[in-house]
């Protein structure tokens, strides 16, 4: 084999404990936790689906595509942080920095620079494919929290004010789509799911 497929397959190998990297949120319908690897999966597919309403029309989807499937392969060594955790989110960009160097230099060097460079895109929104992808990251978790009748929301008491400050950010990458969450955030509220 040779050194660059050896790199390669490395990394593959390690990434596959993104499966075990579990978020807070519950898979719908269910009382198990969503995983790291389905919730990126679920991001690739609303990236296709909701594609059409990204804010700007030469929004590259590839781009988009590559940025949710990696933007959290760091979370392999820096874990999951909550949302709504302030207090782990106190260190959350220095634990994921570290990852991200030890984790993408696992790959040969021209790959590892465009992931990292991929991450870093994303972590800083300053392009129309990372703000579209951060819209789709922060609708994710909202629906998947509004159709388990705000489980999640419940057992950590979030508030809907908190909910409306942590996504607004979302109308940067889609407009449509934040509009969408603003009345989800309104009826959940309205049947109790998030305090008020």
């Amino acid at each position: 084999m040779n050194a660059r497929l050896k790199q390669q397959m490395e990394f593959i190998i390690e990434i596959d404990k993104l499966k075990t990297i579990l978020r807070q949120t519950n898979v719908i319908g269910e009382t198990r936790q969503e995983n790291d690897a389905e919730h990126s999966w679920h991001l690739a597919m609303m990236c296709m689906v909701f594609y059409e309403y990204a804010n700007e029309n030469a929004v590259n989807m590839l781009r988009v595509l590559k940025m949710l499937l990696i933007h959290d392969i760091v979370e392999i060594d820096a874990g999951d942080t909550f949302a709504y955790d302030d207090k782990g989110h106190e260190d959350k960009r220095e634990r994921e920095e570290l990852a991200a160097k030890r984790l993408f230099h696992l790959l040969p060097l021209d790959q590892a620079q465009e992931f990292i460079q991929l991450w870093k895109e994303y972590e800083n929104r300053d392009t129309p494919e990372s703000r579209f992808a951060l819209a789709l990251d922060r609708l994710q978790p909202m629906l998947l929290n509004y159709h388990n009748q705000g489980a999640v929301w419940q057992k950590h008491h979030v508030t809907g004010e908190r909910v409306y400050n942590r996504n607004k950010i979302m109308a940067e990458g889609s407009e449509t789509l934040w509009e969408y969450a603003e009345k989800l955030i309104r009826d959940a509220l309205d049947k109790g799911y998030l305090l008020t």
